[in-house]
């Protein structure tokens, strides 16, 4: 029974991982313009950048539903977010990078995409009487916020090079694991009687 239980798991977990992904890059963020400044075309890899009126929940909404569905068939992926604080943005990008909320969207043992918004009004390291100067001004028109995606992804045959290795391991972890509680058990019955 043990034995079966674990070749399907196994089995729907490969599958998982060599289910193919969303498109990527991520399509554009709707009413918003690309930018082409340094920085956000190909000067990073695996960069795309625009500056959109959108609030954060609206962004992150987008972005979410379009990452939880592989582009086979529309398959849905688990997807969880994580909030990062905003000076990880640097580590993610450049020490330049300026960030007002970072969230991660991720596949577990997969990829995952970073979404990194800068609203100028409610910058945080700056004081509010002095944040007129860090206006986003793209095109000829000032934005509320500029939003920066950042994607990484790891090919299928690595992820499950990886996966077969550790679930074998695994396996045998439990076996012994298994033997030691067995023999736990009767020497805990042969002291009692």
């Amino acid at each position: 029974m043990f034995k079966r239980i674990w070749l399907i798991t196994g089995i729907l977990i490969g599958l998982y991982l060599v289910l193919p992904g969303p498109s990527l890059p991520p399509p554009d963020l709707p009413l918003s313009v690309k930018s082409d400044q340094p920085g956000d075309t190909v000067q990073i890899p695996h960069v795309a950048a625009y500056f959109t009126n959108q609030k954060r929940s609206e962004v992150l909404s987008f972005y979410t539903r379009y990452f939880s569905r592989s582009s086979f068939l529309g398959f849905p992926l688990p997807t969880y977010r994580l909030n990062h604080p905003p000076e990880y943005a640097k580590k993610v990008w450049v020490e330049t990078k300026r960030s007002y909320y970072l969230e991660e969207v991720v596949h577990p043992f997969r990829e995952s995409l970073f979404v990194n918004g800068y609203e100028w009004k409610n910058d945080v390291f700056t004081k509010p009487t002095k944040r007129e100067k860090n206006k986003l001004i793209f095109a000829g028109k000032v934005w509320e916020a500029k939003v920066s995606l950042r994607w990484f992804y790891s090919p299928g045959w690595a992820r499950i090079f990886v996966f077969l290795l550790s679930w074998i391991a695994f396996y045998f972890l439990i076996k012994m694991w298994a033997r030691e509680i067995k023999e736990l058990i009767v020497k805990a019955k042969t002291t009692r009687g």
